[in-house]
């Protein structure tokens, strides 16, 4: 099991998808220095980076936690059987992921709470399955906990015109709406307390709702940044944004802040994609940051 123990909360990495994302770094985040992904080469490759391909490359996983007695899953990635007409490289899926979740010893009956750190396409898939023609909640006995500011945001009804396009389409009829009408929604805003482990709180500029989750147990302390960072490039130049973000100066500035706070706190960052380790230690580096350390999680594959 790929699982580490932070306090008195334990993380486990469930893996939907690891491999290319069809895009190049030069797509994904037009705004990086000139010459910074062969800088880092090292590190970037192969984990994260394919110089052969010049694709980059992304892990699809769910964040499992098991904190005061509840299991709690952050994102749930691109789901299965899912019409993606604008997003190809996610449509119509057939991944293992419910038995990755089995393996960690989860069933769907047995989850208590879903986070969704934002309404992206790739972070709320699993939220529903289909039955017969029919999306219903995945995990009928929790509670999905989702930012009101995305649902608002990604809500077709209010027309408004995301930097994504329709890379997100279908994604609120079939992922995000059978949640609320099936009355299993909790729409937040500002702050929520989960418990005196883990609280969630807006992290804005990926997507006007974005949220990051602070996990704050005994001595240990983690930030799981969803969207925030993409790639660890952006752990050493946070001025990158990668090519979706809605609001590019608040993305910064969150990234920046919260970054800050990560490197002064000594907090594990958990971003939602990176393959192999998973999450990094990072230092102040004057105005910019460096890696100190990895994460104790096996290298994906």
């Amino acid at each position: 099991m790929d699982q580490i123990t932070l306090g008195d909360v334990t993380v486990t990495r469930i893996k939907e998808y690891y491999g290319s994302v069809e895009l190049s770094p030069a797509e994904f985040f037009p705004e990086s220095p000139a010459g910074a992904w062969a800088e880092h080469r090292g590190w970037l490759a192969p984990d994260f980076w394919d110089p052969q391909t010049q694709e980059c490359v992304s892990a699809i996983q769910t964040w499992l936690l098991r904190s005061e007695g509840r299991t709690i899953l952050v994102d749930t990635g691109v789901g299965n059987h899912k019409d993606r007409p604008y997003a190809p490289v996610w449509s119509r899926l057939d991944t293992e992921f419910l038995d990755n979740l089995a393996a960690a010893g989860v069933q769907p009956d047995d989850v208590d709470l879903v986070i969704n750190t934002h309404l992206h396409v790739d972070h709320v898939g699993w939220n529903t399955r289909l039955d017969g023609r029919t999306w219903v909640p995945t995990f009928p006995n929790a509670a999905y906990l989702m930012p009101r500011r995305d649902f608002d945001f990604w809500n077709p009804a209010n027309e408004h015109r995301p930097v994504l396009g329709r890379g997100n389409q279908n994604v609120f009829e079939d992922s995000v709406a059978p949640i609320h009408e099936a009355g299993l929604a909790q729409l937040w805003d500002g702050t929520c307390r989960i418990d005196a482990n883990l609280r969630l709180d807006l992290a804005p500029g990926h997507t006007p709702g974005s949220s990051v989750l602070t996990l704050e147990s005994g001595t240990d302390r983690a930030l799981f940044v969803g969207d925030l960072v993409h790639t660890p490039l952006q752990l050493v130049e946070p001025d990158t944004n990668s090519c979706f973000c809605e609001n590019p100066a608040e993305s910064r500035a969150t990234r920046h802040r919260l970054l800050g706070r990560a490197a002064d706190d000594n907090a594990l960052v958990f971003p939602a994609h990176l393959g192999g380790r998973g999450a990094a230690e990072v230092v102040r580096d004057g105005s910019k940051f460096a890696i100190k350390n990895w994460a104790g999680f096996a290298r994906i594959s």
